[in-house]
């Protein structure tokens, strides 16, 4: 039997047997499933599964945190199940089948910009060292920067636009050859459409706006011109070029001959998708990114631009959830090439900063929780450096409050961070990391954001975790040999259960415990939980916490001969109580003139060994008893 194979064995009867399963594949910590019907996957079991250490379902795929010992658990599984895996991209193209269009479009786009943030990443991290070495007067009591003073910065700084032009002037390359890719055309083609659109031989982008209409240059066709305009850094006409090159391959594919097709192809799809990204698809997407830059802008530099960031603030995160955060990186790079940087980038590492923050605050909170810990803390990680979603649906949305915690923190952050003019030269690592890719003169700006993005998150998170997270969160379900502490409902003289006349208690045919003879009426839940129990005489509370710990409370001996008189019942079965609640109020002059005893046992049906820890009297939440 293999390390795993109890687990997975459970795994694939609480996902719902092999006909539930569509697709199966894993990655570096998770199993990734296409469910048939996502519904019939049993979450709270699975998620008590020991080898387990949590569960969400993002673009229709039902994902298993495992940890890094996920490839020997996935061997196992599909040895066990019979399944064949598959790989991650056809992982996502079944399930694809569960999106809507709008999913469907984000997560399009989404797979389109995935190849290249990487490359991104790279060029805001070089242009932003670039503007510490040769824009900050750092040298020379502030007067002037290193590439002022030194020969080798200088150097440094030519060589590194090498790479930071090859990223940022010759995007549409890497836009149309990842579309050609993510829709399974020939990738080559793209390349080359993608090179006509940022070759020498046309005006530079960039230059566009200081030339004179008169001096740009043009193609002349006698009847017609067609003007020689190159769109370095342009997103959409490099999207609406791409596009266009896929489906007039897959026409030409489809209509033309198989023995003349290799030629027929690429000739006509090449040939037609240059012309028109020349002539129409060039200048109706430059105008169109020019619109949606100008208005994003506009509303990051209004006056009531605070406004805008706090929307963005407090709604990116629910975003990153539907999906539709993707198509931030189509604006941040046409706000780059527009406007030489973006602001609206800056606001979006901030709320990853601001989800890790609330996972930070979890890890504090549940300190003791082992297995939470396994989970939260390379959550919390990977949150910090960027990537967002174990933090996210791993602990935050799963307990739901740190997700709103994060919002708020995040919302703040934004409105700081926009209303102080925080920039960004380009995309970054988006996270804690992110400051070195804003402006130097704003990055003390960011790093306050930072400090707001960290600090809201984490108080709120704490304040509220306080109040209301069960003892199983804090500390975890009760292991074979855990010893748990219980805390004393009522208050009174405690004794042994054996001490009590009643034998179906102190035989302990209803469970080990203990008793206590009362001196207050307030009977308060010992714990968070449900109320199993509640008798209309009021005389017998029975309660179930979330790790199986169940309690029967029995208030008197032959209580329930007096039908509920002298008792005053404040819940009803199927309440969920919080711990210190009152469930019961008991006249206990009442019960001593009706000749009935004070001594109440507190019993665990279950069969659990109890130890008592007191002697004498007992206060009403006070530690009475070890249960192990």
């Amino acid at each position: 039997m293999g390390k795993f194979t109890k687990d997975a064995t459970e795994l694939l009867k609480l996902v719902g047997g092999k006909e539930n399963i569509q697709a199966v594949s894993h990655c570096v910590t998770r199993m990734r499933f296409v469910l048939v019907d996502p519904s019939k996957a049993d979450v709270d079991k699975i998620e008590d599964l020991p080898s387990t250490k949590g569960t969400f379902t993002q673009s229709g795929q039902f994902q298993v945190i495992i940890g890094n010992e996920v490839q020997e658990y996935y061997n196992e599984f599909t040895k066990i199940s019979g399944i064949e895996g598959v790989s991650k991209e056809e992982v996502k193209q079944n399930a694809k089948s569960q999106q809507n269009v709008i999913q469907k479009i984000m997560s399009t786009m989404g797979e389109i910009f995935a190849p290249i943030i990487p490359a991104l990443i790279v060029g805001g991290l070089i242009l932003g060292f670039r503007n510490v070495i040769d824009s900050m007067a750092i040298v020379e009591n502030g007067t002037k920067t290193l590439c002022e003073v030194s020969q080798f910065w200088a150097g440094v700084d030519q060589f590194l636009w090498l790479i930071g032009e090859a990223v940022f002037h010759f995007l549409p390359v890497g836009i149309v050859w990842s579309i050609t890719k993510k829709m399974g055309t020939t990738q080559i083609l793209g390349i080359i459409l993608g090179i006509t659109l940022v070759s020498p031989q046309l005006l530079n982008a960039y230059a566009v706006a200081s030339t004179a209409p008169a001096d740009i240059p043009v193609w002349d066709f006698g009847f017609a011109t067609v003007k020689m305009i190159g769109y370095q850094a342009q997103v959409i006409p490099a999207m609406l070029a791409g596009f266009t090159l896929v489906y007039l391959e897959k026409f030409f594919r489809k209509i033309s001959p198989s023995y003349i097709s290799m030629i027929t192809v690429p000739f006509f799809s090449l040939l037609l998708a240059v012309t028109l990204a020349h002539t129409v698809l060039g200048p109706i997407g430059w105008v169109v990114g020019d619109w949606i830059s100008n208005i994003v802008w506009a509303g990051l530099n209004s006056s009531v631009k605070w406004l805008f960031a706090a929307v963005f603030g407090f709604a990116y995160a629910p975003l990153v959830i539907t999906g539709l955060h993707h198509m931030t990186n189509a604006i941040d790079t046409q706000l780059i090439s527009s406007f030489g940087g973006t602001n609206l980038w800056p606001m979006i590492a901030l709320s990853n900063i601001a989800q890790g923050s609330a996972v930070l605050a979890m890890i504090v909170l549940q300190k003791k929780n082992e297995k939470a810990q396994q989970l939260s803390i390379p959550a919390c990680i990977s949150c910090y450096l960027g990537v967002t979603e174990p933090a996210m649906f791993g602990v935050n949305i799963k307990y739901g409050f740190p997700f709103i915690c994060a919002m708020i923190g995040s919302a703040f952050a934004a409105m700081f961070s926009v209303s102080t003019g925080v920039t960004a030269v380009s995309i970054g690592v988006g996270g804690l990391p992110g400051i070195l890719s804003i402006f130097p003169q704003y990055m003390i700006q960011f790093a306050i954001a930072m400090v707001i993005a960290i600090v809201i998150p984490f108080v709120l998170t704490y304040v509220m975790g306080k109040k209301k997270l069960t003892d199983v969160d804090l500390y975890g379900k009760q292991n074979k040999n855990e010893i748990l502490e219980f805390v004393s409902p009522v208050e009174g003289k405690v004794m042994e259960l054996s001490e009590v006349k009643d034998k179906v208690f102190s035989q302990g045919i209803m469970g080990n415990g203990f008793a206590v003879e009362l001196t207050s009426g307030t009977v308060k839940a010992p714990f968070s939980g449900e109320v199993t129990v509640a008798f209309p005489t009021g005389h017998a509370i029975g309660m179930k916490r979330a790790d199986g710990l169940e309690v029967l409370i029995h208030i008197g001996m032959d209580t329930v001969e007096l039908n509920g008189k002298g008792f005053s019942l404040k819940v009803k079965q199927g309440d969920y109580v919080s711990a210190g609640d009152v469930l019961v109020e008991v006249d206990l002059d009442y019960i001593k003139s009706e000749g009935k005893s004070l001594v109440s046992p507190v019993v665990f049906p279950n069969g659990q060994a109890v130890s008592l820890n007191v002697q004498g009297n007992i206060k009403t939440g006070q530690d009475v008893v070890a249960i192990a």
